[in-house]
């Protein structure tokens, strides 16, 4: 099996809460980036963007989201704000991947989204390659045009996940997959 295949078949998520020190230091990360934004690109629209969160910028997002969700739902005990403040705290690093869709392109907003997709799991799938671990989360901030704002993103954006990198502080087991007879058919006229 060749080292690419032999890649796909071993990838999987660690929990974000798994993720330590270090993260890709930058010239790596410049790297997984510059592959990750090879992605199949319908119409070469560029329909995605990057947004890094480290450091307090992790702890001061959260709380403006923690924010949000109080607003939102006044009756949220303590413990569910708590976990939305510090939701962005755990993994060194974590790359919002944003879909930044052209309403007058002729290529389907689907296949913008699925381009952006494609960056988010490059990301991770380099990642892997490069010995670190990743997530891809999105949660509710994700899909709220309030938490676009807290992110600058315009209106014609949207984020795709938050891909939470670091290195993994346990061997996380793979969990059990699909097998392919189910889900493989051949078409025939």
């Amino acid at each position: 099996m060749s080292a690419a295949l032999s890649l796909l078949q071993q990838r999987h998520s660690v929990p974000s809460r798994q993720l330590g020190e270090p993260a890709p230091d930058e010239a790596t990360l410049h790297e997984l980036l510059e592959a990750a934004i090879r992605v199949p690109d319908h119409g070469r629209l560029v329909p995605f963007r990057l947004i890094r969160l480290e450091g307090a910028a992790k702890l001061a997002f959260g709380e403006r989201l923690a924010a949000i969700a109080i607003r939102n739902h006044p009756e949220m005990s303590d413990a569910k704000l708590e976990k939305e403040r510090t939701r962005y705290t755990f993994a060194p690093l974590v790359i919002a991947v944003v879909a930044r869709l052209h309403a007058d392109s002729t290529v389907p907003e689907i296949e913008q989204k699925l381009c952006a997709g494609n960056v988010a799991y490059s990301i991770l799938l380099g990642a892997y390659a490069l010995g670190y671990g990743g997530q891809w989360l999105t949660g509710w901030a994700a899909y709220d045009r309030e938490a676009a704002g807290v992110l600058g993103l315009a209106d014609n954006e949207h984020v795709v996940g938050f891909v939470h990198l670091g290195t993994p502080q346990i061997d996380v087991p793979d969990r059990e997959r699909p097998a392919l007879e189910e889900l493989l058919s051949t078409w025939a006229p």
